[in-house]
């Protein structure tokens, strides 16, 4: 077999296959087994049929199409093999030339991964957020854990931002009640910023037993996008009470006996939190200097691709949230728009990103071993709040394995960027990641680099 290699585009080819037959007779006794199977010819039981009477009764050209259907895979697989190209889409094959019993030529269009050079990322200059604790962050800290211990507690004036009410809601349109947005005894905290415009709007300042309508477009339902008359009437209105801070406090919200334990078990917390976001901060940003030193031309299918899979997530989202589109899109205080230009950026930079990770990890010849792959499954299986034997065996059955495998190395070659860098704080201070990976690691009592899935909980978290 003998492939030529034609550049089309800086991410498109066009290879030439030539094929001596010979190398189609495995696939030509196999067309002929197939065909003995489809066909019914009287005096011969079904798969019996010699060769000879098929190309009798049906002509030769049906075993030729068959050989080809089930060759022409394999021979593009192995022309690709051989040459020095990397497929990101599927090939356009074209049969244009069959000489029976001599040769065989295709032709396959196929977009490709670019290629380009990868510029030196030693030394690298990036800034990351200082590691120092502050007395604010500790605070910040625990007001974010009162406010998880905070007690309701009713008042006999009107309903300010940040009080819960109870409520009762109907709507109509022309008069006409619509029993699908009733509601009774909704517990609601005002202020908190409803898909139900006007909402928190009118709820500030009224009192428990006052009632009031005003004019909304409904969000969800039969009648989304239509203009209604909104009836809330509140039941009662309730403040939230913060506990004091002191040690009875640190007793109820943690394993702690005193506040000043729990401030210093905080400020350990905030201190490993900040390691860790300096150590993805110098990873990313690293990534970021390299990314912007180069222009990597993107196959247009392999970045249609990637946009569409982010609207059919988009679509799922909007149909799991029960809501109509403008309400979806109000919530998440954007607008389809703007999501749609998302897209198209984000997809751009995950193609490139994904195309100088690789190119890293073939330069440094990065690999994996099973143990990692194992803690990646056990990680992703508690995220997901599934078995990890469960996990592996769905990404095997689904051939996704290989997928995990490339997100792993992938990460180890931002690793290698950032550890590469030169990296400092805001406030000028060297950063060193390897004395940051033996802090984390001897706290954590393990011997490896700290990676972003295993970043740990936030404080408010930890505090439960």
């Amino acid at each position: 077999m003998k492939t030529a290699v034609e550049e089309l585009s800086p991410t498109r080819v066009k290879l030439t296959v030539e094929v001596p037959f010979e190398e189609l007779e495995p696939s030509l006794k196999a067309a002929y087994k197939k065909v003995a199977q489809q066909v019914r010819v009287p005096g011969f039981r079904p798969g019996k049929v010699p060769a000879r009477i098929i190309e009798q009764r049906f002509g030769r050209a049906v075993v030729l199409e068959e050989t080809l259907n089930d060759a022409l895979p394999k021979l593009y697989g192995q022309a690709v093999d051989e040459t020095d190209v990397f497929p990101v889409s599927r090939p356009e094959i074209e049969v244009t030339k069959i000489e029976d019993g001599k040769e065989v030529e295709f032709t396959a269009e196929v977009d490709i991964r670019p290629a380009f050079d990868i510029p030196d990322y030693e030394g690298i200059e990036v800034t990351v957020p200082s590691a120092e604790v502050t007395d604010a962050d500790i605070d910040a800290q625990l007001d974010a854990l009162r406010q998880r211990f905070a007690t309701l507690t009713g008042v006999e004036r009107a309903a300010q931002n940040g009080d819960f009410v109870v409520m009762d809601l109907s709507a109509a349109i022309d008069g006409e009640e619509l029993e699908e947005q009733a509601a009774s005894d909704v517990s609601y905290e005002v202020g908190a910023g409803s898909v139900l415009q006007g909402l928190d709007d009118n709820l500030v300042g009224m009192s428990a037993g006052d009632e009031k309508t005003f004019k909304t477009t409904l969000v969800g339902g039969e009648h989304a996008d239509q203009e209604a008359d909104v009836t809330i009437k509140v039941k009662s209105v309730k403040e939230k009470v913060l506990p004091e801070l002191d040690d009875e406090f640190a007793q109820l919200a943690s394993e702690f006996d005193t506040l000043e334990e729990l401030r210093e078990s905080i400020r350990a917390q905030v201190r490993r939190n900040k390691l860790v976001e300096q150590v993805t901060q110098a990873r990313e940003k690293a990534l970021e200097a390299v990314l912007e030193q180069i222009d990597i031309p993107l196959p247009q299918s392999a970045l249609d691709a990637e946009i569409e899979a982010r609207k059919h997530n988009l679509e799922h989202q909007v149909a799991e949230s029960g809501l109509s589109r403008d309400a979806f899109f109000r919530l998440y205080r954007t607008t389809e728009e703007e999501r749609l230009r998302e897209f198209e950026e984000n997809s751009k930079r995950a193609l490139k990103t994904g195309f100088l990770l690789d190119k890293i990890v073939k330069k440094e010849d990065i690999g994996i071993a099973e143990q990692e792959l194992t803690n990646f499954v056990v990680r992703r299986a508690m995220e997901l709040g599934v078995a990890p034997n469960t996990l592996a065996q769905q990404l095997a059955d689904n051939d996704q394995l290989t997928l995990a495998m490339v997100e792993i190395v992938r990460e180890k070659a931002k690793t290698v960027i950032g550890d590469a860098a030169k990296v400092v704080d805001e406030d000028g201070n060297e950063v060193d990641l390897k004395a940051i990976y033996a802090e984390l690691s001897a706290e954590a009592g393990t011997e490896e680099e700290p990676e972003e899935e295993s970043a740990p909980e936030s404080s408010e978290e930890s505090g439960k």
